[in-house]
C-alpha cells in the first residue's frame, strides 16, 4: 500500500467518526446521569451498570452490527430497507414475505422516531451544562430551552445549503472529542484502576440476580449507551466497511474509557447528583470546563446532523422503492450525490424536535422517553438478519445474530415502561410515517389495479397505421409507463384520440433492481418513430434522469405523464387522494424542467 493510499484510508477513518459516531459517540453526556438518578451510586451499582455497558456495547453494536449487519453487504450497502432487500428473493411463501415487508416498514419508522428524539436529548443536555459555570447555576431552564431552539433552528435551517463544506470538519472535530473522553477517562481510571473489573459480566450477572427488578427497570436506560450503533450499517453506503469498522475500535474504546473513567469517579464523588461526565470535566481542568462545553455542544450537532442525513437517505430508498409517497428532494452536493435535502421532512423533524423540548423541559426526563425506537429497530434488525442467516445455512452467524436480536428485544421489553413517562411520544411520531406507508402502499394496489391498460401488441397495430398517415410533431416525446408489457392508456389517448405524435416517440420503463446500486439501460425499438428505454435502477441509487436520457440520445422536447383524478366515497382513500395530489409526479420528483412536463389526466374510482 503507497502512502498516498494509506493516508487516504485514514482519512475516511477520521470521516466515519464525524458521520457514522456522532450519535453513539454524545451517549456518555447523559447515560450514566439518568441511570443513578433511579440507584445511588454505591459500590456494587457502579461496577454492576458498567458491566452492562460494557457488554450491551460488544453484543449490541459490536457484534449485531459491526460483525453481523456489516458482513451482509455486498457493495457498501447499508440499512433495514437493504435487509427487506437482502430477503425478498429468499421468500416464497406470501405471508413470510407480508411479514418482512411489516417488520421493515416498523424498522424504518422507529428510526423516525427515533431522529426525532436524538437531536432534543443530544442538544439539550449538553446546554445543561451551562448550570455548571461559576454564577450561572441558577440560570432560568426557559433560557435554556430557548437556546437549545436556536441552536435546533440553525441545524435545520442549514440542511438546505448542503453540508458539504464543513462536513470535512466533522471527522477531527469528532476526533478530538473522543481523544478528550478516553483521556480524562483514563486518568480517573489509573486514580481508581478496581473500576476495570466491571468488565468481568459476573459483576451484571450478580446484579440482575439481587436486584432483578431494578435491573429489569434499568435496561431501559443502559441502552441509552448504545444508541446510534445502527449507523454502523445504516452509512456504510457512503463510507464503506472496513473505514467503519477501524472507526468503531477507536470510539470503542474511548467510550469505554469515558464510562469507566465516570464510574471512577462515581466511586470517589458519590455526592454526584448531576452530571458525572461534566462535573469530572470540572474537577480535571476547571480552567477549560467552557471549551469543553463549547466542544459537546457542536459534538451533539454533529451527532443530530448525522441522524438528519440518515433519515433522509433512507426515505429517499423508500421512495425509490415505492414504499413511500415522493417528496420533494433536492440535491445538496456537486460531489456527493447521497447528500439530499427534503424540505417536508425538514420541518417536519425540527416542529417534533421543538415539541420534544419544551414538553420535557429537562434531558433527564427526555431520557424516560428515549430507547424505545432504537431498542425496538435493533430488534427488527436482529430479526431480520437471524432470517437471512437462516436462509443462507450460516448457522454460526444465525446464532450470534438470535443472541443479539434476544438482548435486543429484552432491552425493548424493558423500554415499554417508558411509554407511560413519555415513551409514547416516538410511538407518535413514528406512527406518521407508518401510517403514510401503510395508505400510500395500498393505495397504490388499488390504484393501479383500477387501471385499464393497453395489449402491446394491440396497441402497436394501431400506432403504426396512425404514424404512417397523420403528421408528426418535430422533436422527441417521452411517456413513462409503470410495466413495459402493457401500455397504460393515457398514451393511446394523447396519441390516437388527441393525434399527438412526435417524429421521435419514447416510452420509459422505471425499474428499481434488488441491487442496491448500479443503472443499466436496456433500449429497443417498437416501430418507426417508437422507442422503448428500460431503466434498471439500484434501489440506493441517486442519479441524474436527463443524464440517463442525454447518455442514450434522447432530448425530449416534451414529457407526458398519467396524472390520476382519485375518487372515492371512503374517507380514507380519499386521504390517500390528498396525499397523492400534494406529493410531486414522478416526472417532478426527478427533477425534469417543470416546461416540459404535461399531465394527462386519467380518472380513477377506488
Amino acid at each position: 500500500m503507497t502512502l498516498r493510499e494509506r493516508i487516504k484510508n485514514e482519512m475516511m477513518v477520521i470521516k466515519a467518526l464525524g458521520v457514522v459516531y456522532g450519535d453513539i459517540g454524545t451517549s456518555p453526556i447523559y447515560t450514566l446521569a439518568v441511570i443513578f438518578l433511579i440507584v445511588p451510586p454505591m459500590v456494587e451499582s457502579i461496577l454492576g451498570i458498567l458491566s452492562f455497558v460494557f457488554w450491551a456495547l460488544i453484543v449490541l453494536v459490536t457484534i449485531q452490527y459491526a460483525w453481523l449487519a456489516t458482513s451482509l453487504s455486498e457493495k457498501g450497502e447499508g440499512g433495514t430497507v437493504v435487509l427487506v432487500q437482502i430477503l425478498t428473493p429468499y421468500l416464497q411463501n406470501t405471508r413470510m414475505a407480508a411479514i418482512v415487508s411489516v417488520l421493515g416498514f416498523l424498522g424504518l419508522s422507529l428510526m423516525i422516531g427515533d431522529g426525532v428524539i436524538t437531536p432534543a436529548i443530544s442538544i439539550l443536555s449538553a446546554v445543561e451544562g451551562v448550570l455548571l459555570i461559576p454564577h450561572y447555576e441558577e440560570t432560568p431552564r426557559i433560557y435554556l430551552l430557548i437556546f437549545a431552539s436556536v441552536i435546533a433552528l440553525v441545524l435545520f435551517i442549514v440542511q438546505k445549503r448542503g453540508i458539504e463544506k464543513v462536513a470535512s470538519a466533522f471527522g477531527p472535530v469528532m476526533v478530538i472529542w473522543f481523544l478528550t473522553l478516553g483521556g480524562v477517562g483514563l486518568w480517573y481510571i489509573i486514580q481508581e484502576s478496581s473500576i476495570l473489573e466491571a468488565m468481568n459480566p459476573l459483576y451484571a450477572i450478580n446484579f440482575a440476580m439481587k436486584f432483578p427488578l431494578i435491573t429489569f427497570i434499568l435496561l431501559a436506560d443502559i441502552v441509552l449507551a448504545t444508541t446510534g450503533g445502527e449507523a454502523l450499517y445504516a452509512d456504510m453506503g457512503h463510507l464503506g466497511r472496513l473505514p467503519i469498522l477501524k472507526g468503531w475500535i477507536f470510539a470503542f474504546v474511548a467510550l469505554v474509557l469515558s464510562y469507566y473513567g465516570q464510574g471512577a469517579f462515581l466511586l470517589t464523588h458519590p455526592e454526584c447528583t448531576g452530571s458525572p461526565l461534566f462535573e469530572m470535566m470540572q474537577e480535571f481542568a476547571p480552567q477549560f470546563f467552557i471549551p469543553f462545553l463549547i466542544l459537546t455542544i457542536i459534538a451533539t450537532i454533529i451527532a443530530s446532523q448525522a441522524m438528519i442525513s440518515g433519515i433522509f437517505s433512507v426515505l429517499y430508498q423508500a421512495m425509490t422503492t415505492r414504499i413511500f409517497p415522493h417528496f420533494r428532494v433536492e440535491y445538496t452536493s456537486h460531489e456527493l450525490r447521497s447528500q439530499i435535502y427534503v424540505g417536508s421532512v425538514n420541518w417536519f423533524l425540527f416542529g417534533c424536535v421543538i415539541i420534544m423540548l419544551f414538553v420535557f423541559q429537562e434531558s433527564g426526563k427526555l431520557a424516560a422517553a428515549y430507547g424505545l425506537a432504537v431498542s425496538g429497530a435493533m430488534s427488527i434488525t436482529g430479526t431480520l438478519m437471524v432470517i437471512i442467516f437462516a436462509y443462507r445455512r450460516s448457522w454460526i452467524k444465525m446464532v450470534f445474530a438470535l443472541l443479539s436480536g434476544t438482548t435486543s428485544f429484552v432491552f425493548f421489553t424493558s423500554c415499554l415502561l417508558k411509554i407511560p413517562h413519555g415513551g409514547y411520544w416516538s410511538l407518535l411520531i413514528a406512527s406518521v410515517p407508518l401510517g403514510l406507508i401503510i395508505l400510500y402502499t395500498e393505495g397504490q394496489k388499488r390504484l393501479y389495479s383500477s387501471f385499464l391498460s393497453v395489449d402491446k401488441d394491440e396497441f402497436l397495430k394501431e400506432y403504426k397505421v396512425h404514424y404512417t398517415q397523420e403528421s408528426h410533431i418535430e422533436g422527441t416525446a417521452l411517456f413513462f409507463a409503470r410495466k413495459k408489457e402493457n401500455i397504460p392508456a393515457y398514451i393511446p389517448k394523447t396519441m390516437f384520440q388527441n393525434g399527438i405524435i412526435y417524429e421521435r416517440n419514447v416510452i420509459v420503463k422505471m425499474k428499481p433492481t434488488s441491487e442496491p446500486l448500479g443503472v443499466e439501460c436496456e433500449f429497443s425499438n417498437l416501430a418507426p418513430g417508437l422507442s422503448l428505454l428500460v431503466i434498471f435502477v439500484g434501489y440506493m441509487e441517486v442519479f441524474n434522469m436527463e443524464e440517463i436520457l442525454k447518455s442514450q440520445n434522447i432530448n425530449e422536447r416534451t414529457i407526458f405523464y398519467g396524472d390520476e383524478e382519485i375518487v372515492s366515497h371512503s374517507l380514507w382513500w380519499k386521504l390517500y387522494a390528498f396525499i397523492k395530489d400534494m406529493s410531486p409526479s414522478f416526472v417532478s420528483f426527478y427533477n425534469f424542467p417543470s416546461e416540459k412536463l404535461i399531465g394527462v389526466s386519467r380518472r380513477a374510482e377506488i
